[in-house]
């Protein structure tokens, strides 16, 4: 951050930000640390700066470092200012009428003139606590000897002296730092700076940065874990007492560079800001990384050697990862969205004073220790904007991409005026690194062995089926579970507006995958293809498993033509907004337009909500029911009996329960599947031995996981093969022995296994 205009050291100038006017201090060439809360220097400079320009809403001091110091630090030091004004020039606080009376001995007035002369000119401006206390005293003092005086004339003279000190100690006792200070001035001395330290606290930034980050830990919270995103980034849980929300303090590489390494990061940013990337570069941004990452290690070595420092190849790694997070990366959200428990993070505006909120997945909602400033924003903006080939400005105010890093994907949604009157604001919702597995979600309870084995057979059944919940209760992570188990002889069929599903990683596992990428719901115009063109053209794509990401608005009536037609081939699944079978009834036919008969294309309904506990501070993510859509009905499938629950969550025990309709086998889709196959025909019992044994294989990897600590055996990679070695042994039981013996399969499946952990040819 450089300032707009030529200031001199110590000088200041006012920069309108937004409705803000943030005053910039140069402390460039000043020798010391620009602290208002350590130094009475570094105070008294700002009092007579803010007496000056009294508009100012935020303070920051520019030196090696950023030093920022919020609207409500800087209205606490605006107050005091105020007051020694209106104590100096309004009420003529030290003229010699305000000492005494004419009969008061000259050398007295003399001393009383010096005493308020060093409070209101040096004290409050300097130690405005000492300043407070110091009067207290003095009052005290004069009270005493007032009781000691005789003469009704000098008794006059002190009154006077004494109502001047109690006018101007009134005065100052008004003020809010005072007030918030006052618990902690028992025994308070002058020259003690430790109570500024618990409301004067800046957010402090390299050169180099635009964002702010409060670098300091709460001095009144509670250490809750401590936990390192990578080699050089810690994170800090705290508790603190005035917020029901935690603090997530994260403490960046950034902060623990040396000076000469800021230096060296801070010239580099410069000169590399002086190459500009076509745009056509952006539309393979690993590329531009890697490029910008060559430029940046070959810059930080030649500036090192020209100012004499020794960097090894590691300390070049660091610096340059650092230089690329603040040129042509996102900043700290790059590191946010490192952190694997992070899984939304929210940026508000006005930008540059709101801090970052976040989702994290063991400590539920949480405030961050960061706050973007306008700069970042912006810059972010103009990145995605080149990223997503998407308008964002007056006319399009909101724009939904995705943002794909080394280390990690996300979903990015954006919205600015007029629809924000504020300006831009964020949401990125974080994917998993690694796809989800229904064996994932059994360990994490989400669903239950025998619910992830009845979603496997419904799936190799080929069944038409929609994810409904709520927001972020795990739709997509469910569906994209889901399209694990999918054998990779088929090939799958995706389409989505922005691009959540798990399917480059599945492509690189062997499945034949396709995604198409269609135009945004809330766009109504652009040079993308609707939603609903991109289901049409899937249908003359060949035979596939279709996948529709979420089910928003039109294109619904295109996905139940899919349905179908793919009724029977292969499955055809999506993920739709709706709390219950009847409320994705209800939106799919009310809201969106879809005939009634049409839904009776939906063979299921799987449900995720997500759970609170009662005191509303904790949230578990959980299936709640697994519901089939019967076909005979005609208006309203609630009271017509349209909806058969195969499977409903149990409060009390936390898991999924079979229902009695499923146990007596009065399920007509999975019987269905059933007709289809020859072993399987008119045999309920053997349908659901199938069923059983799927959910028993899903159970033996969770236990073999949890006795090898090795959870990588529930990850998709293993998962898979796991799946493949299934099928693979049932068909050989089959031609053995003519049927589906479900007792020898899952034998022979768990010894693969036990060999496998053995030889230890699993994912480390």
């Amino acid at each position: 951050m450089v300032l707009k205009k030529k200031v001199a050291p110590g000088g200041y100038e006012i920069v309108r930000e937004g409705s803000e006017e943030i005053m910039r201090i140069n402390y460039e060439s000043v020798p010391y640390s620009p602290s208002i809360e350590d130094d009475p220097n570094v105070m008294m400079d700002v009092i007579d700066k803010l007496v000056e320009a009294p508009s100012t809403s935020r303070v920051t001091f520019l030196q090696r470092r950023h030093y920022n110091y919020n609207h409500e630090q800087t209205q606490l030091l605006m107050e005091i200012a105020q007051l020694y004004s209106y104590l100096v020039k309004r009420k003529k606080a030290l003229s010699p009428a305000s000492m005494g009376t004419a009969f008061e001995n000259p050398s007295v007035i003399a001393e009383r003139h010096g005493i308020v002369r060093y409070i209101v000119f040096e004290l409050l401006r300097a130690d405005p606590l000492g300043a407070y206390v110091e009067l207290k005293r003095l009052i005290r003092l004069e009270k005493i000897k007032q009781k000691r005086t005789v003469d009704p004339r000098m008794l006059d003279s002190r009154q006077i002296f004494i109502n001047l000190l109690e006018d101007i100690y009134n005065e100052l006792e008004q003020t809010k730092l005072i007030q918030l200070a006052k618990p902690y001035l028992a025994g308070y001395t002058l020259g003690d700076r430790t109570v500024y330290k618990l409301f004067l606290r800046p957010t402090i930034t390299p050169d180099f940065l635009f964002t702010k980050l409060m670098a300091r830990p709460p001095l009144d919270g509670e250490e809750l874990e401590v936990y390192s995103i990578d080699k050089n980034t810690d994170v800090t849980i705290f508790s603190t007492p005035n917020d029901i929300k935690y603090l997530y303090h994260l403490h960046p590489p950034e902060f623990k560079l040396s000076e000469d390494k800021y230096a060296l990061v801070d010239l580099a940013k410069s000169v590399l800001s002086e190459h500009q990337p076509k745009d056509e570069a952006f539309l393979d941004p690993q590329k531009l990384r890697r490029t910008f990452f060559n430029i940046g290690s070959d810059l930080l070595r030649e500036l090192a050697e020209h100012q004499n420092l020794d960097l090894t190849v590691k300390e070049v790694k660091e610096l340059t990862e650092i230089l690329i997070r603040h040129t042509i990366g996102f900043g700290f959200i790059e590191l946010l969205l490192k952190d694997e428990r992070v899984q939304d993070i929210t940026v508000n505006s006005p930008n540059g004073e709101v801090p970052i909120f976040l989702l994290h997945g063991e400590y539920d909602n949480c405030v961050t220790n960061i706050i973007p400033s306008r700069n970042d924003t912006e810059s972010w903006a103009t990145k995605f904007r080149l990223l997503s080939g998407r308008p964002l400005d007056e006319a399009n105010p909101i724009l939904d991409t995705e943002l794909v890093l080394p280390h990690a994907r996300s979903r990015v949604s954006m919205i600015t005026k007029p629809l924000n009157p504020f300006g831009l604001a964020y949401s990125f919702r974080r994917h998993r690194d690694k796809p989800w597995t229904l064996a994932l979600f059994c360990k994490n309870r989400m669903i239950s062995p025998l619910a992830a084995g009845l979603l496997s057979f419904l799936i190799d059944g080929s069944r038409t089926m929609l994810v409904a919940g709520t927001r972020s209760s795990g739709k997509t992570s469910l569906l994209g579970a889901c399209l694990v188990e999918i054998m990779r002889k088929y090939r799958i069929l995706t389409i989505e507006d922005t691009l959540e599903l798990p399917g480059e990683a599945l492509r690189k596992m062997g499945y034949d995958i396709q995604p198409i990428k269609v135009r945004s719901a809330l766009v109504e115009t652009g040079t993308e293809m609707s939603a609903a063109e991109g289901i049409r053209t899937s249908l003359r794509l060949g035979d596939s498993s279709l996948i529709v990401g979420e089910v928003r608005s039109k294109e619904a009536v295109a996905l139940y033509e899919a349905m179908r037609i793919g009724a029977l081939a292969n499955v055809v699944a999506g993920t739709i907004h709706g709390d219950s079978p009847y409320g994705v009834f209800d939106r799919v036919v009310n809201d969106l337009g879809v005939p009634r008969t049409s839904f009776k294309a939906t063979d299921l309904v799987i449900v995720a909500n997500p759970l609170k506990s009662p005191d509303g501070l904790h949230k578990w993510r959980r299936v709640t029911q697994i519901t089939e859509v019967r076909k005979d009905w005609e208006e309203d499938p609630l009271t017509e009996g349209g909806f058969l629950d195969l499977m409903k969550y149990n409060a009390h025990k936390d898991e999924l329960e079979i229902t009695p309709e499923l146990m007596n086998g009065d399920s007509e889709v999975i019987k269905s599947i059933g007709a289809n196959v020859k072993e399987w025909a008119g045999n309920w019992d053997a349908i659901w031995d199938n069923v059983l044994l799927r959910a028993d294989i899903k159970k033996k990897m969770v236990e073999y996981a949890d006795l090898s600590k090795n959870m990588k055996l529930l990850e998709a990679e293993f998962v898979i093969r796991a799946n493949d070695q299934f099928h693979r042994i049932s068909s050989s039981v089959r031609e053995d022995v003519g049927s589906l013996d479900s007792k020898r399969i899952l034998f022979e499946w768990e010894e693969w296994l036990k060999r496998v952990i053995r030889k230890g040819d699993v994912p480390k």
